[in-house]
C-alpha cells in the first residue's frame, strides 16, 4: 500500500502541476485536490492487515428511508463506486492487485436495492401521472 500512496501522489500532483498553475501552492497550504476524491484516503502503517469493509444495503433497511434520503445515499454509492474503479483501474495499469474487489459488488448489489424499493414505491403510487414520472426519474438513475 506504501507503493499505492507513492504512485497515486505522483499521478494527482502531476495532473494538478498540469492543469493549474497555482494549484502546487494549493495543495502546500492545506487544499485538497479534487482528484483525490476518485482515490482511497491513505491508511496507517499497518497497511498489510486487511481491511474488513461494511456489508450492502439490505432492500428491507431502505423501504424504511424517504425518497430524498435514498436519492442522497445513491450518490454516495455512486461515487463510492467511480472511487473503487479509478483505483483499481490505476492499479491494473500498474500491474498491482486491487485490494477488497468484494467492495464494488457490495456497491453494486445496494444501488440495484436502491432502484428496486424506488421501483416498488412508483408502482404503488395511485396517481398514474405521478407514477409516470417516478418511473422515468428512476431509469435515469
Amino acid at each position: 500500500m506504501a507503493m499505492l500512496r507513492r504512485i497515486c501522489s505522483r499521478i494527482l500532483s502531476a495532473a494538478a502541476n498540469s492543469e493549474h498553475p497555482g494549484a502546487a501552492a494549493a495543495a502546500s497550504a492545506g487544499l485538497r485536490n479534487p482528484l483525490e476524491e476518485f482515490f482511497e484516503a491513505d491508511r496507517s502503517a499497518d497497511d498489510d492487515k486487511r481491511i474488513v469493509y461494511g456489508r450492502s444495503w439490505k432492500a428491507s433497511e431502505l423501504r424504511l428511508k424517504s425518497w430524498d434520503d435514498l436519492n442522497k445515499l445513491w450518490y454516495v454509492l455512486l461515487k463510492e463506486k467511480n472511487m473503487l474503479m479509478s483505483q483499481r483501474q490505476m492499479l491494473n495499469a500498474q500491474n498491482l492487485r486491487f485490494p477488497n474487489p468484494e467492495r464494488v459488488s457490495k456497491v453494486r448489489k445496494s444501488m440495484c436495492r436502491i432502484k428496486h424499493v424506488l421501483t416498488e414505491r412508483a408502482i404503488e403510487e395511485p396517481d398514474a401521472r405521478r407514477s409516470a414520472e417516478m418511473k422515468r426519474m428512476i431509469n435515469s438513475l
